[in-house]
């Protein structure tokens, strides 16, 4: 009786100041977020909802100088390569990420390795060296032979002058 007077009067109150119980969805601003699973956009799901891999001014610097966002570090069969993922913003300004000449390199310095992506035969490197175009996510793999980097592990991703900083593996 007590709980369902209270939760009236909690509603009464919702609609004399113009709120209602239930949210809204009109007011949510959607704008590109990632995947959680592939790394790759998903439009349509909120972006408040979806971590911020960097503090402000770091996340500002990689679409201003690098023109790509989201970008994102995760292991991937049972850890034996790492995926570094990003979406580009700016085909132009991230064409250096994607140059076949750089070679890749992610940085450990905890358990002071440095992978490099393998090149198979018959596949070539494992990475995207197409000419970038805005909208799309690029990826690239790392070979994490004897799994010396783990979950939760800060590294640091080199393409030639590119360099991201304190990446968490996830």
């Amino acid at each position: 009786m007590i709980r369902s007077s209270i939760f009236t009067n909690l509603l009464l109150c919702g609609a004399l100041f113009g709120q209602s119980a239930a949210p809204t969805t009109t007011a949510v601003q959607t704008k590109p977020s990632v995947s959680p699973v592939a790394g790759t956009p998903v439009p349509g799901v909120p972006y408040r909802y979806q971590p911020n891999r960097f503090a402000g001014r770091a996340g500002a610097y990689y679409r201003l100088v690098w023109g790509v966002e989201f970008l994102g570090v995760k292991l991937t069969e049972s850890g034996e390569v790492i995926r570094f993922s990003y979406y580009v913003l700016d085909a132009d300004k991230a064409k250096p990420l994607n140059d076949k000449k750089s070679e890749p390199s992610l940085i450990d310095q905890q358990a002071g390795v440095r992978l490099v992506v393998p090149s198979l035969e018959k596949v070539g490197q494992l990475r995207q060296s197409s000419t970038p175009e805005a909208g799309k996510a690029y990826w690239m793999a790392f070979s994490n032979k004897g799994r010396m980097v783990k979950r939760g592990d800060r590294v640091s991703v080199v393409i030639g002058q590119f360099r991201a900083d304190g990446m968490v593996v996830d």
